[in-house]
């Protein structure tokens, strides 16, 4: 049996064994990557974030090309299948893990590939003929679906996040159990094809925690667009059936559709990972516990990304993938906050958000102020037709520092990072004077920023 023997053994090449192997290997240590995958970048690359926002491009391309006037002139019509539309996908990611492996490679960074277990406190058995000892690890599994055993994922209608994107045809109906961020992404995308979704919500409102106001706009849109809603539901038991899947839910209804996506929850991907050998025991959905520096109780032992747990975020794991490893390195800096990490909702329109809510400052007792600013207003928004959505920036009232900025609507996710910019300033810099003084491009989306702090600071001075 060949042995390998390296400063870091990295488990998992997603974002957050990336960051890790590269801040490693920059700060001079010998690093290996192991991947039980045949191919490098883990569930983001392959069967996640970018075949599934890939996915959502073309869908947008697609309907906006056909609801241009011109093409209704013309009297175009198309019915792209759902082959067609993940032709672009495989483009892509072949693109990201091509880039990706050549990072490994500029860095000297050996990958291998095998499931990894461990078999001593530092000793990994990779596949079955390999063994890799190292002083530390840091494990960046991700996660899966969680698939709750009453449930036939084997039934040709009963779908996950992983395999939906192998659909082969576009269904007329479909139920997504789950109103997560994934559920209400999916719901979105199968509504731009114009398929009947009923989103089952198992909580009494959509992403309880966006601000109430954001979270409203998207019930208000997906209604708007179509959707059945239902909030306080939950699974009593699912019927496939050869010509569709029948949703029974405890309250009594049932609903049947053509195909059923199950997106409630995921889990660590731990299974046979061999953490008894290390005393370590994940929670009921597979996350790891770790301390602010990313170390399990096994003080070597190094845990990142989505097995961590909140946010399961591809941008948060890289991050927290970097933090580890600079305390590898012998750096005692805390990576940044939580709430200081943008989230990003893929959903039609989309939504990004950073920093505290207006439910939670008014629990907090801080005195603060909201600053609007709607896109129907904005030139930039009128010219592209993408009129719908707001940015909101919450503010201390006394010293007007930002303390929020929530956005919903075309580019949000682009926009949020003026905001966190601002946000991350010290020394007096974080301040709502800095949107009203500044001149930004016209016509832009960002102009948002000036309308909405003007807005703001205006509703102080009319008191």
């Amino acid at each position: 049996m060949a042995t390998i023997k390296t400063d870091i053994l990295i488990i998992g090449s997603g974002p957050g064994g990336e960051g890790a192997a590269m801040q490693l290997a920059k700060g001079g240590k010998e690093v290996v990557v192991c991947e039980r995958y045949h191919r490098i970048g883990g569930g983001c690359t392959h069967w996640g974030t970018i075949p599934s926002k890939a996915l959502r491009f073309a869908i947008y391309q697609m309907t906006e090309a056909l609801k241009s006037p011109i093409m209704v002139r013309a009297g175009v019509k198309a019915e792209p299948t759902m082959k067609d539309l993940r032709l672009g996908a495989q483009s892509i990611i072949s693109q990201q893990e091509n880039m990706r492996r050549s990072f490994y490679s500029r860095n000297n960074v050996q990958v291998i590939s095998g499931h990894a277990r461990f078999v001593g406190l530092n000793e990994v058995l990779v596949g079955q003929n390999l063994t890799v000892q190292a002083e530390k690890f840091v494990l960046a599994v991700g996660s899966s679906p969680y698939r709750p055993p009453n449930v036939d994922f084997n039934h040709p209608r009963i779908f996950d996040s992983d395999t939906i994107l192998n659909l082969d045809e576009k269904p007329h109906s479909m139920t997504v159990y789950g109103a997560g961020v994934v559920g209400c992404e999916y719901a979105s995308m199968f509504r731009n094809l114009d398929v009947k979704i009923n989103l089952v919500n198992t909580r009494g409102r959509l992403l309880e925690f966006l601000d109430d106001e954001i979270s409203d706009a998207l019930s208000y849109q997906m209604r708007d667009r179509g959707m059945l809603i239902r909030h306080n539901e939950a699974m009593d038991r699912i019927e496939p059936l050869e010509d569709g899947v029948v949703l029974h839910l405890k309250s009594g209804k049932s609903l049947k559709t053509d195909i059923l996506l199950w997106a409630a929850g995921r889990t660590g991907n731990v299974g046979d990972l061999g953490l008894d050998v290390l005393g370590l025991e994940p929670d009921q959905r597979g996350y790891l516990s770790t301390n602010e520096y990313f170390q399990t109780k096994q003080p070597h032992v190094y845990a990142v990304g989505d097995v961590v747990g909140f946010p399961s975020l591809a941008s948060a794991a890289y991050t927290q993938g970097r933090g580890a490893a600079r305390h590898i390195l012998g750096s005692a800096e805390k990576i940044e906050r939580i709430s200081d990490i943008p989230a990003g909702i893929y959903t039609s329109p989309e939504i990004s958000s950073i920093g505290k809510t207006e439910r939670e400052l008014t629990e907090q007792c801080i005195p603060y102020e909201v600053g609007h600013s709607h896109f129907k207003s904005l030139a930039r928004a009128q010219i592209s037709g993408r009129a719908v959505g707001m940015l909101k920036i919450l503010f201390h009232r006394d010293t007007l520092e930002i303390l929020g900025v929530h956005c919903f609507g075309a580019q949000a996710a682009e926009i949020i990072h003026i905001g966190q910019a601002i946000m991350a300033q010290t020394g007096g810099g974080n301040s709502l004077k800095y949107f009203m003084d500044t001149t930004f491009n016209y016509p832009t989306m960002a102009e948002a920023y000036r309308v909405a702090a003007l807005n703001g600071y205006n509703r102080l001075r009319n008191e």
